[in-house]
């Protein structure tokens, strides 16, 4: 079969007519982006030069037909056999075959009608005579760091094909190897891992400490999530910012008009991130040229108004509280604000871990003194702080070591120790004293100087460890061991000072000499 046309290849050889329709796929993964730049205009019926999309078609100065591919920039020539059959050949690796390769170009969206059109049918348009809307395409590594409002725990980095077409942008999760192929075989190209909507996007570079590559972009999309977006070239990511940039403010105009014509409930009602991501976005498209200067600050008054009006509708915390719909904590809570919220003279959780413990717990090995579970009492915390029914017979929380546990880290964590900050330094200097009976009633005093809650929380706690220390022939907890365990967490300086060492004996000195004179700091009633 001879060619009636023959290219101007080294020496002036013709090409074989093809064997197969497709050569093997792409030795390599395109490593340059793809941005159209006039060369989908709609050509007319008569053009000479009507490419395929993803094509671009001139005249060599042989007056050969020379094709391009306009994402990896291949280039084949077309030619035909004897009989007229056009076929085409590659100049680079000089495969045929008897059809361009196929481009994967994303589908056109659909074009709205006008009304005087709404009556005619629609008519199959040839593929060349579609609308061309590809903005921008290639290879971008990226990663997805929150999913609609939730951040991930680790970032992924991966190579993504990525396609901007009509206000959205896609990832594709193909390897290197099949979406090499796909560029040739659209059959190949898997669906898109991530599709985002740039509409209500807003796009920014990211922060040092977002990630420690260079050249990343972050991109919100309206839903709450947040994607990083990189390339190791400054030009070609700079070129993706300004393409999605642009995108995004060209929908910037529809979503403000969309929501101002929404019900308020809608638009507020519903998230509580409204002012986190959604005012940022108005910021960010402030910064669009494409909107009037009237027209964007009406548009952000609007918004400002209804963020104002949000804002004002909201209940007031108070309110909340009494409904129920917030309860406050137990642990971390000041013990004059605890005692007056439950209106008791001793939290209740305090109460209910003595009566428990001395229940069932009394004549346990080292109680107090070992640590229960810390998971377990991290959930006994959480039931505590979310839940008013406690029930600590409960199997859960069978250990006893988890219930004393969880009552050395109440005390622990109060903002203000059972002995106040005030007092600090007075027991200090009252353990000091060389004469025992003087040192007794100067502690003796300092306690009933207490707060109500303060005085009342101490006499409960004091007279529970003095029957835990009746039991020390079982549980082997004396006097002194109570008194370690109990004085730093009991007694503590609001600011750590340079003697701690020394300080920490006189802490549980105090808490010793008040277990030994508990009947007569705290005469029965």
């Amino acid at each position: 079969m001879q060619p009636s046309l023959s290219p101007r290849s080294p020496g002036q050889q013709r090409p074989p007519t093809p064997e197969t329709d497709y050569p093997e796929l792409l030795a390599s993964y395109p490593e340059e982006d793809y941005s159209p730049v006039g060369s989908f205009s709609d050509p007319g019926p008569a053009s000479p030069l009507v490419a395929p999309p993803g094509w671009s078609c001139q005249i060599t100065p042989d007056k050969q037909m020379l094709y391009t591919n306009q994402f990896t920039q291949e280039q084949w020539v077309r030619l035909e056999d004897q009989h007229g059959k056009p076929y085409f050949y590659n100049l680079e690796d000089s495969s045929v075959q008897w059809e361009l390769p196929q481009v994967p170009i994303p589908a056109p969206r659909s074009v709205r009608k006008s009304s005087q059109d709404s009556d005619t049918p629609a008519q199959a348009s040839p593929p060349e005579e579609k609308i061309k809307t590809l903005d921008k395409a290639g290879v971008l590594h990226r990663t997805k760091t929150v999913d609609k409002g939730k951040r991930l725990r680790k970032k992924h980095w991966s190579t993504s094909w990525t396609v901007l077409e009509g206000g959205v942008l896609t990832f594709f999760k193909d390897s290197k190897t099949s979406a090499a192929g796909g560029l040739r075989q659209p059959s190949k190209l898997s669906t898109p891992e991530y599709t985002v909507e740039l509409k209500g996007a807003s796009l920014s570079w990211a922060p040092k400490d977002k990630s420690s590559k260079k050249n990343v972009l972050e991109l919100r999309s309206r839903d709450g999530s947040e994607y990083l977006i990189q390339h190791d070239s400054e030009a070609i990511i700079s070129t993706w910012h300004k393409a999605i940039a642009e995108g995004i403010s060209e929908l910037s105009a529809d979503l403000l008009q969309g929501e101002e014509g929404e019900p308020s409930s809608a638009e507020f009602g519903s998230s509580e991130r409204l002012g986190s991501w959604r005012e940022e976005d108005v910021r960010q498209n402030a910064a669009s040229p494409s909107l009037s200067p009237g027209g964007l600050e009406s548009d952000l008054s609007r918004v400002r108004h209804k963020l104002r009006k949000f804002l004002q509708r909201r209940p007031t915390l108070q309110s909340l509280r009494d409904k129920g719909y917030i309860k406050d904590q137990v642990f971390g809570c000041a013990l004059a604000q605890l005692c007056e919220r439950e209106r008791s003279p001793v939290p209740r959780f305090v109460q209910q871990c003595i009566r428990t413990v001395e229940a069932r717990g009394l004549d346990i090995d080292g109680l107090y003194r070992i640590s229960g579970n810390l998971a377990t009492i991290q959930k006994l915390r959480y039931k505590v702080d979310h839940d008013e029914r406690l029930d600590l017979d409960d199997g859960r929380w069978e250990d006893v070591h988890v219930i004393t546990g969880a009552l050395k880290l109440f005390f622990r964590e109060l903002p203000e120790p059972l002995f106040p900050f005030s007092h600090f330094h007075q027991f200090i200097a009252a353990i000091k004293l060389q004469d025992p009976a003087q040192r007794s009633r100067c502690v003796r005093d300092l306690v009933r100087t207490l707060p109500a809650p303060n005085q009342d929380t101490l006499r409960l706690l004091i007279q529970h460890l003095c029957r835990v220390i009746e039991h020390g022939e079982q549980n082997r907890m004396t006097v002194q061991n109570v008194a370690i365990v109990f004085g730093p967490t009991l007694l503590r300086p609001e600011m750590e000072e340079a003697s701690m060492p020394m300080t920490m004996v006189f802490q549980n000195q105090v808490v010793e000499l008040i277990l030994h004179q508990c009947a007569d700091i705290f005469p029965p009633h």
